[in-house]
């Protein structure tokens, strides 16, 4: 028995680990308990060229095309998690956080498994789906590091570090990756939409902990012929 995980086109483990080039052994990772040890993830092959009439499975196995909504949002997630990761490959991440980025980037394969697979109410099987307490996780370290900032008083300009400046990348990311979630997924599980809202304020939060106090904010009207800069 085998269940896809998210990804995006050929090469997602959603549409591609399951036939052939990666395959769940014994049981579908969405199929799990909480409480039961990992499943067993064989790749075997790269490429089944099964993708190439621009068409692609879900998780119930149902064939779609690769610009069906499902696939647009869980494809999003896997450029989000790309997105983390080269976060995560830069220097000078404050304390903590690369523990708290990788934690995020197994997550999202959980999201991504649980846009993937539509609910099936003909199956008795129990999918990957995520759940309050990975959200309630992303809430806690927001509250942990915006306790260690100095309140707001403008909108903050994307920037600063090389590693605040990605997190803002991830952030727009998230952001639209919630929203085509939103827009696309019928009969979506909500804690999807919740835990990406919720992780996109997490790396806002934490681009401003990387600024270290040094974040550009937007000053308005600066550059306007009648603005502080007009020189008149």
């Amino acid at each position: 028995m085998r269940l896809r995980a998210p990804g995006n086109g050929d090469l997602s483990p959603s549409a591609e680990q399951s036939r052939g080039r990666g395959s769940y052994t014994d049981q579908h990772p969405a199929d799990h308990a909480p409480n039961t040890p990992p499943v067993t993830i064989n790749l075997t092959r790269i490429y089944t060229r099964l993708g190439d009439s621009g068409e692609t499975h879900l998780g119930d196995m149902s064939r779609v095309p690769k610009t069906h909504p499902r696939i647009e949002a869980y494809g999003t997630v896997d450029e989000l998690n790309a997105h983390i990761g080269v976060a995560l490959a830069l220097d000078d991440l404050p304390e903590g956080y690369a523990d708290w980025l990788r934690r995020v980037q197994n997550d999202l394969f959980d999201v991504g498994a649980d846009i993937a697979a539509p609910e099936d109410p003909d199956s008795d099987r129990e999918r990957l789906r995520v759940v309050p307490e990975q959200t309630k996780w992303l809430e806690e370290r927001c509250d942990e590091v915006n306790a260690t900032l100095e309140p707001l008083k403008s909108f903050v300009l994307p920037g600063g570090t090389p590693v605040a400046a990605q997190l803002h990348v991830c952030r727009t990311v998230c952001r639209r990756a919630e929203r085509l979630a939103v827009a696309g997924a019928e009969e979506l599980n909500p804690e999807v939409v919740r835990y990406l809202n919720r992780l996109s304020d997490l790396l806002f939060i934490l681009s401003r902990g990387a600024n270290r106090g040094q974040e550009p904010l937007w000053e308005p009207g600066r550059y306007r012929p009648d603005g502080p800069e007009s020189g008149g």
